[in-house]
C-alpha cells in the first residue's frame, strides 16, 4: 500500500493530468462541433484535433502506468500488461511529436512569406495532403512501437518498472546492451520531426521579422495594427517554439533512462 507521500504525489499528478486532458479535450470538441456543423474540417483543425487526441491518450496512458506501479506492482509481474502499456505509451509518444511537426510545418507554409519555387509549390498543396500526412505519421509510429515492444525483452521490462532486487537483476544489466540499442534508434527517429519543427519555427520567426521590420520602415504616424498581429505571432511562435523544445528533450530522456 502506498504512504502519505505517495498518495500525496498521485493526487498531485492525478490534479495536473486532468488539466492536460481537459485542455486538450477542450480544443479537440470545439474542432469536432465546427466540423459537424459545416460538414467539413480546415487543414488546421484537423492536425489540432489529432493533436489533441494523441496527448489526451498519452495522458491517460501515463496516469494509468503511475497507478498500477503504485497500487497494484503486481500487475507487472507478467509480460503481457507491460508490453501493452509499452506499446500505447510509445505510440501515443511518436503521434504527439510528428502530429506536433505537422502543426509547425503547416504554420510556416501559410504563415511565412518566401518566393522559392518549392516553397510556392509545398504552399499551394499542403491543405490537399496534410490528411495523408497524418495518416503515414499514424502507420509510422504503430511500426515503431511494435518494433520497441516486440525487440524488449519482459525480464529487463519488470526490472525497470518494479525496482527490485531479484533474480533477475544479472539479466537486466546484460539486456541493458540491447534497451540502449533500441532506444537508440527511436532517438534518432525522434530528432528527425524535432529538427525538421526546429527548422520550420526559425524559418518562419525570420519571415515574420523581415515583413514586421518592412512594415515599420513603411508605417506611417498613426497605430499600425497590421504590425501589432505580425509581432503577437512572433511571441507566439517563439513560445510555442520553447515547449515544443522542452517536450522533445523530457521526451528523450524518459525513453533513454533506465
Amino acid at each position: 500500500m502506498p504512504d502519505k507521500v505517495e498518495t500525496t504525489l498521485m493526487l498531485m499528478a492525478a490534479g495536473e493530468f486532468s488539466m492536460g486532458i481537459l485542455g486538450n479535450a477542450f480544443i479537440g470538441l470545439v474542432n469536432c462541433m465546427g466540423w459537424i456543423e459545416n460538414r467539413k474540417i480546415a487543414s488546421v483543425d484537423l492536425i489540432l484535433t489529432s493533436l489533441a487526441i494523441s496527448r489526451i491518450c498519452l495522458l491517460c496512458i501515463i496516469l494509468l502506468d503511475c497507478f498500477i506501479l503504485v497500487l497494484y506492482p503486481d500487475v507487472y509481474t507478467t509480460g503481457k500488461q507491460m508490453r501493452i502499456i509499452d506499446f500505447f505509451w510509445t505510440l501515443t509518444n511518436h503521434l504527439s511529436v510528428w502530429f506536433a511537426t505537422c502543426l509547425s510545418i503547416f504554420y510556416f507554409l501559410k504563415i511565412a512569406n518566401f518566393f522559392h519555387p518549392l516553397f510556392l509549390w509545398m504552399k499551394r498543396r499542403i491543405d490537399s495532403v496534410i490528411p495523408r500526412i497524418l495518416l503515414g505519421c499514424l502507420v509510422l509510429s504503430v511500426f515503431v512501437s511494435l518494433f520497441v515492444t516486440e525487440n524488449l525483452n519482459d525480464d529487463f521490462r519488470y526490472c525497470v518498472k518494479t525496482k527490485k532486487k531479484t533474480n533477475l537483476t544479472v539479466r537486466c544489466r546484460v539486456n541493458k546492451a540491447q534497451y540502449a540499442s533500441i532506444k537508440i534508434c527511436v532517438n534518432l527517429l525522434t530528432l528527425f520531426p524535432f529538427s525538421v519543427s526546429l527548422i520550420s519555427f526559425l524559418l518562419l520567426i525570420l519571415s515574420l521579422w523581415r515583413h514586421t521590420r518592412q512594415m515599420k520602415l513603411n508605417a506611417t504616424g498613426c497605430r499600425d495594427f497590421s504590425i501589432e498581429a505580425h509581432v503577437g505571432a512572433m511571441k507566439a511562435v517563439i513560445s510555442f517554439l520553447l515547449l515544443f523544445i522542452a517536450y522533445c528533450l523530457a521526451f528523450l530522456v524518459a525513453t533513454s533512462s533506465y
